[in-house]
């Protein structure tokens, strides 16, 4: 087992990374109940594979359990099913020192630590990611909430969880599709400040994707701390941590554009980003064409979508998704910080991004794949 410490303090918890880290929780969250009992929250798929289980475990050592499933997909970050999630923990009186278990993605996780920052003005919960993506990304560092119709996670709040445990084995379940999807934001890691991460990438990504348990913990582990060293210097998002959205401004614009449906998943959308990020960088003169052409070419190494062209279906066109983009929550003051870089592995905040620029990269995009 490999444990990575978020250090914040009070709100400090653990990240343990293993495999078969579901069926043997209790062992990892017995020391965090006030009394044996726990609600549960997942989706329909995560439950199908993963709820018995966990069930199994918590009945074996004699705690008290309840589970809402919720329907999958990302439209379940959305009012009705928060509401009905803050309702139903009222209805089994979780109170405050109780545990309540995200068991899913980045959508349950999302949710489910919304809920739990705004029941009884906040109750403890436990991370259990069951995709790469929330493994790496969204369990980790506290962002917590839900979508809105004018764009992506505008509303909710940071809630950080008492521990995460992270089961390598539950990637087996794992579709191609959402695998790559997760690899994504592995990838964005060694691109935003890690250079010899994304060159060990470059070399073990097939690993990855093969199911090399050894090479998938490595990564997470490398994710995780990457993204509790970026946390514990910046918990709300004031300074460094804008990094972790390198690619993000373009994917949200792109989530939007698709009605957050299964054309884009989120994790398809940061690599795409990432790619435009670069390319816009590299317009700036900020790095050399050879890095945008490099993340390119390990991206469709690893089969992944890198391009507009690899979206399904017609997007609109660059005005439009520039109005999108302007939604995005790192917009300050009106003006849309971006997150460029001098390089691999060298990322940088700043609102210096002319709206032409951005313009172009869309266009010659949409161009490329038939759109205007």
């Amino acid at each position: 087992m490999q444990n990575v410490h978020v250090n914040l303090g009070a709100r400090s918890y653990d990240i343990l990374i293993d495999t078969n880290l579901i069926e043997n929780s209790v062992q990892h969250i017995q020391d965090l109940l006030s009394r044996p009992k726990v609600a549960i929250v997942t989706d329909a798929n995560v439950a199908e594979l993963h709820l018995k289980p966990l069930q199994s475990a918590l009945d074996a050592a004699g705690i008290a359990q309840s589970a809402l499933v919720l329907p999958a997909g990302e439209t379940t970050k959305s009012w009705a099913p928060f509401s009905q999630t803050v309702e139903w923990l009222l209805d089994q009186k979780i109170e405050r020192k109780d545990i309540v278990i995200a068991l899913g993605g980045g959508v349950i996780g999302d949710l489910v630590g919304f809920a739990a920052a705004v029941l009884r003005r906040g109750v403890r919960f436990v991370q259990m990611p069951t995709s790469l993506l929330a493994q790496v990304d969204s369990s980790v560092g506290g962002k917590t909430g839900i979508n809105a119709p004018q764009g992506k996670n505008l509303i909710g709040a940071f809630h950080q969880p008492s521990r995460v445990l992270i089961d390598i084995s539950a990637l087996d379940t794992l579709t191609p599709r959402d695998f790559l999807a997760g690899y994504g934001e592995v990838v964005k890691y060694g691109l935003l400040g890690n250079a010899p991460f994304f060159d060990w990438l470059e070399i073990n990504g097939p690993k990855l994707a093969q199911g090399d348990k050894v090479a998938r913990a490595e990564a997470v582990r490398i994710s995780c701390q990457m993204k509790a060293d970026i946390v514990e210097r910046d918990e709300t998002e004031q300074g460094d941590r804008a990094l972790l959205n390198l690619g993000h401004t373009f994917c949200h614009a792109l989530e939007a554009a698709t009605g957050y449906s299964d054309r884009l998943f989120h994790g398809e959308g940061v690599a795409i980003g990432c790619a435009l990020a670069f390319e816009t960088s590299a317009r700036l003169g900020l790095c050399s064409q050879e890095d945008p052409s490099r993340v390119r070419a390990h991206l469709r190494d690893m089969g992944m979508k890198v391009d507009l062209k690899d979206i399904s279906g017609d997007l609109p066109n660059a005005d439009v998704l520039l109005d999108l983009m302007s939604q995005d929550k790192k917009v300050v003051d009106g003006t849309l910080n971006f997150i460029m870089a001098k390089g691999i592995g060298n990322a940088f905040v700043t609102s210096d991004v002319p709206r032409d620029i951005v313009h172009r990269v869309l266009s010659d995009a949409l161009a490329d794949c038939g759109s205007v």
